[in-house]
């Protein structure tokens, strides 16, 4: 049975090698010409300010949440929804209560004020 697993191993053995590899000549061959402006922070193209480890509001948060459940809600749903005249009434409750749980979601974002863009 392990026989069947013998050439993954390899190839696994082998990728980890060659990064291995690659990784130490890199820092032997590479070049090492730091400058002052090579070791500044780059931050797409901007001039950098403030401090890194500033804290952000709770509405980045709840708008980068409601966006990956409506994403997952689309994912979800789209399929369901061409197959639905052949899937029956059990897809359907089920889909009602996903529905229902999302629903949830976004009334306790519009009370925490998520939705809000001041």
């Amino acid at each position: 049975m392990l026989e069947a697993y013998f050439p993954l191993i390899i190839m696994v053995v082998f990728g980890f090698a060659v990064a291995f590899i690659f990784m130490l000549l890199s820092q032997w061959l590479g070049a090492r010409r730091g400058t002052k402006e090579k070791q500044t922070v780059y931050e797409s193209g901007m001039v950098p300010y403030g401090n890194a480890r500033e804290r952000f509001s709770v509405k980045f948060y709840l708008v980068a949440v409601s966006f990956i459940v409506f994403d997952i809600e689309v994912v979800f749903l789209y399929p369901w929804a061409i197959q639905f005249k052949e899937l029956g009434i059990v897809p359907f409750i089920a889909v009602l209560i996903f529905i229902a749980i999302l629903f949830i979601g976004y009334f306790y974002e519009y009370k925490k004020g998520g939705l809000k863009w001041d």
